[in-house]
């Protein structure tokens, strides 16, 4: 190849040794010349710049130095599209996040630095995940659930790592010190990539093909002295056989948090209802240590004198300082790649990636209620009349937060590995090809301690059970060995906690195999008339399996264990699919159209379960002068229902939702219907008391009669780069998207408020009969197809960068989202309900998604100011205030405490300085020591997903690398 200028060059070899390309993670679909790998056909020795050092620093400077003014009309291949392209020419709205973007930040893994972003929704699962997280990182694009992001690394399908009720591409198992770039795909890509890639693509680009080394720790701490970070890197390549060949090899490992709940003054003591002004705050949980009896509708506590006294607001229990904020992650990864070129028509290539990984969060002691309602154990918690315990000479219910069993601890131990190999290089001609083949598996162990078996408490209180009847017998205790009949209302003895001791294991497996091949030629046959461009054509094939087995533990899966129930599941799906992609230059350097460029797409998928589907793409990008593009995409999705939405076994969680019951006067005008159906179902309006503090028991689980999801997404926009203001590009971007026939589950608050007001009586047959106490004691949520969705908003990007003098750059970025619209239809033939500006607190609203916030405005904003050796970087994250919405309803100023949230900044600083082969970094995240806005959730007093950088507080970091 021949370079225009020795600046080209630089660049090349620059690009050749994977540099970091300092592009703004801001930036809508622009990269710069040194994100470019070398095309095949190159021939740059890389020992002309890997065996001397004054060399290497010299091409380190002068790349970086013409960073921003590199407009040289390279092709790179951008996530969206097979074929290669201008830099800025790319018709998909592409988000690029850079090494060096990441490293300026106190991020650790992915997930950490993604949150960041306007575009990530909080829908997905993150670090901050603590209760049935299980320490993975689920990402999610524009609120749109993390089951519809296609995770790729090096534009190859990954294995997913599955829990006991969801699977993604764990982010957490992607190491963070090895990632060269990510490209995040904002409209989709089912035509391209297939299913999953509805909301879009999130493409993670690792180091390759180097000929240098690094080493890198870092280190960090909150002002509290918790959120412990340390992280270890170290990665090097080197060529062999003349630079025919070339190896790299990496390893990372990383020690994160916890930080505990008790630790946050705000998070102490969890406000669990939100009355109207006037009324009453109530705090903590009415289940305490103190074992306390259910008596014609009262419940009565031990008075210390042998007898009993009315519970009271003051004796409620405080299971807040149990809990975890962030939970603990440690993660051991050891990649390796190799490539070895024979010819032209074929290089070699593989890669290897294997992490262990561990998590561990915590709750507070279990409370003890009855059981889960999957067997014919008792619903309620019952002392039989008989006991000599009993006083009442009745069957009573018992309440009993089992401290004595300590808390419950959820921990996991995953290892996944992931090998690909394959060959690429020429045909004939132009046309290129790139065949692999792909393996993976993701083997998880999930152990929770602290339960208890529910089964065993009962014959320590000597339950008896014929049929649907109960009475006191102690032969079903004395008969069994280790357990210990004892009085039920004092300290539980050790031998009876230990004979009812349990601690749940369940195993997964999670298998990919996937086979690709895919054909370009971005130069099949030129337009033949003047200013026409060269046609691009890209071709392939994929066959792709995915297989899960999930092995609960067999006392939880028998529904022995309290509040705990989870079956065992298995199944899998293989895919055959053929795409294609054209590319057509319409008009180049002529009037009015400097460019004009069409790009079509198609898909064609079978699938075992289900048949088969296609969908479609196409794009137009028009520049009609240097300074100013027009672009606009439209497409079609499709998403195939997951492994864990089809056979996934059925499971009890408990989300955030509240007995209608126990606040009838919530309602208004259909209070008098929500008590008449209350007396009905067996609940007394007033006397009855929700024994899961904001929370209601629910069975979820897959549904093999599921179909799957479609979409349509459409978007179009502007990109500026005046030549007037060298360095500066703003981009303008309105996308919509609608789904149907949405896969997902009902919230438990909605089905429940729907029943009990009677807006839709069809909803009871979802409730099952109450308890003895007056409880509900299950929801039926499990998944199915619901109705519609459609979100739509503006993203502003701005990139600015200015040289003040000879030795200070200044540059700018900002990416802001305005949300237009979300809308969600619960189900087929309801009315659609708005989210815009909502954040829904209870966890379980009627809204796919249910449980994230929607803010009007997000944006993040950056400025680095560079002097010689030293930069200094200032990051800001905006979320806008947001009406609460309680999973059903709107709230108001006159109908609760708390009825909206304010708008929130927050602030980083990094200062960053190079001496000769050293890099070091210093940062503060959560500068002003920002706290979240209260949200009363009844668990933390906040949202973690959307505000986990306030819920950490102030944190500091250290960094030093070294290159060699």
């Amino acid at each position: 190849m021949r370079y225009k200028t020795l600046r080209h060059f630089l660049l090349y070899s620059a690009s050749s040794l994977s540099l970091f390309a300092v592009v703004s993670p801001l930036q809508s679909g622009v990269a710069y010349a040194e994100d470019a790998q070398l095309p095949k056909k190159t021939s740059v020795k890389y020992s002309t710049v890997s065996t001397r050092k004054s060399e290497k620093k010299t091409l380190l400077h002068v790349a970086d130095q013409q960073e921003a003014r590199s407009t040289s009309p390279e092709n790179v291949v951008v996530t969206g599209s097979m074929l290669r392209s201008s830099n800025n020419s790319n018709a998909n709205p592409v988000q690029i996040i850079t090494a060096k973007d990441i490293q300026r930040t106190s991020a650790t893994t992915l997930s950490d630095y993604l949150q960041r972003l306007p575009s990530m929704g909080s829908g997905g699962s993150y670090n901050s995940t603590t209760n049935g997280g299980g320490g993975i990182a689920c990402p999610d694009i524009r609120n749109l659930g993390a089951s519809r992001v296609l995770v790729l690394v090096d534009g190859k399908r990954q294995v997913q790592n599955g829990g006991s009720g969801s699977s993604c591409v764990d982010l957490n198992m992607i190491p963070v010190s090895m990632v060269q770039s990510v490209e995040i795909l904002k409209d989709g890509g089912s035509e391209l990539y297939g299913a999953d890639a509805v909301s879009g693509v999130i493409n993670i680009k690792l180091k390759h093909n180097l000929t240098t080394g690094n080493i890198t720790v870092k280190g960090g701490i909150t002002q509290y002295g918790d959120q412990r970070t340390g992280m270890i890197s170290g990665i090097k390549g080197f060529n062999f056989d003349h630079d025919r060949g070339n190896i790299t090899i990496g390893g990372q490992y990383l020690s994160q948090g916890p930080v505990m709940q008790r630790d946050r003054d705000w998070a102490y003591n969890p406000q669990i209802n939100n009355p109207a002004p006037g009324g009453s705050v109530v705090y903590g949980s009415g289940i305490t240590p103190t074992t306390t009896a259910l008596v014609g509708g009262k419940q009565l506590k031990p008075d210390g004198n042998g007898g009993f006294s009315p519970f009271t607001a003051s004796d409620r229990y405080n299971y807040g300082p149990e809990g975890t904020l962030s939970q603990y992650i440690q993660s051991s990864t050891l990649t390796g790649d190799a490539h070895y070129e024979i010819n032209k028509h074929l290089n070699l290539y593989a890669n290897v990636r294997y992490t262990h990984k561990s998590s561990q969060a915590q709750l507070s002691a279990q409370p003890l209620t009855g059981s889960v309602g999957v067997n014919s154990l008792p619903a309620a918690f019952v002392l039989p009349a008989g006991n000599p315990y009993n006083v009442w000479g009745q069957d009573v219910g018992l309440y009993k937060r089992t401290v004595e069993f300590g808390p419950r601890s959820y921990d996991s131990a995953n290892d996944s590995y992931q090998v690909i190999a394959g060959g690429n290089g020429t045909i004939v001609g132009n046309w290129q090809y790139d065949a692999s083949m792909s393996y993976g598996m993701t083997q998880n162990t999930l152990r929770t301690q602290g339960l208890v078996n529910y089964a065993n408490i009962l014959q320590e209180l000597g339950v008896s059970q014929n049929g649907s009847s109960i009475a006191y017998d102690p032969s079903v205790c004395t008969s069994q060995a280790g357990c210990t009949l004892f009085d039920p209302f004092q300290t539980w003895p050790k031998s009876a906690v230990d004979y009812a001791r349990h601690t749940e294991i369940d195993h997964s497996t999670y298998q990919l195999r996937d086979f690709n091949l895919r054909i370009n030629n971005n130069d099949v046959v030129k337009l033949p008339y003047k200013g026409g461009g060269p046609i691009g054509i890209a071709l392939g094939m994929e066959h792709h399996s995915e297989q899960l087995s999930y092995h609960a533990d067999p006392e939880v899966q028998a529904g022995n264990v309290a509040g705990s129930y989870t079956s065992s599941t298995g199944g899998g799906f293989n895919a055959t699919e053929v795409y294609l992609e054209g590319k057509v230059p319409l008009l180049h350097n002529v009037a009015f159209a400097k460019d004009l460029t069409i790009d079509g797409q198609g898909r064609w998928s079978r699938y075992n379960t289900f048949g088969d589907t296609e969908n479609w793409k196409v794009s137009i990008n028009w520049a009609p002068v240097k300074d100013i593009r027009f672009r606009a995409t439209l497409g079609t999705s499709f998403r195939q229902p997951s492994v864990y939405s089809l056979y996934g076994g059925q499971a009890v969680g408990f989300p955030a939702a509240i007995d209608p019951c126990t606040r009838p006067d919530y309602y208004g005008a259909a209070a008098a219907t929500v008590v008449a159906n209350c007396m009905k179902a067996g609940a007394v309006p007033g006397k009855v008391t929700q024994a899961y503090s904001n929370q209601l028991p629910s069975l979820q689980g897959g549904n093999p009669k599921l179909g799957p999801e479609v979409g349509r997404t459409y978007t179009f926009g502007t990109v500026i780069t005046p030549r007037w203001t060298p360095g500066l590009s703003l981009s303008v971007e309105y996308w919509h998207t609608t789904l149907k026939n949405t896969i997902g589950s009902v919230g438990t608050q909605y089905i429940v408020d729907q029943c009990y007001t009677g807006a839709s009586p069809g909803y009871c047959a979802n409730i099952s009969p109450r308890d003895s106490n007056g409880q509900i004691t299950m929801v039926n949520a499990t998944t199915q197809n619901l109705g519609q969705m459609t979100t739509n908003g503006i993203d502003f990007d701005l990139d600015y960068r200015v040289r003040l003098t000879r030795t200070d750059v200044l540059t700018l970025s900002n990416n802001l989202q305005g949300l237009v619209g979300y809308n969600v239809q619960p189900y087929a033939g309801s009315s659609f309900r708005n989210g815009t500006g909502r954040l829904y607190y209870t966890g379980g609203g009627a809204y796919a998604g249910a449980g994230v916030g929607h803010p009007r405005i997000t944006d993040y904003a950056t400025a680095t100011w560079t002097h010689k050796a030293f930069s200094l970087t200032y990051m800001m994250n905006y979320t806008s205030g947001m009406r609460l919405n309680n999973g059903s309803v709107d709230l108001t100023h006159s109908s609760a405490g708390s009825w909206n949230v304010p708008g929130i900044f927050t602030h980083d600083v990094t200062l960053g300085y190079r001496l000769k082969d050293w890099n070091f970094t210093a940062g503060v995240n959560n500068l002003l020591d920002k706290k979240p806005p209260f949200i009363p959730d009844g668990v933390i007093n906040t949202d973690l997903a959307m505000y986990s950088q306030n819920a950490i507080g102030r944190y500091a970091f250290l960094q030093a690398g070294m290159d060699f």
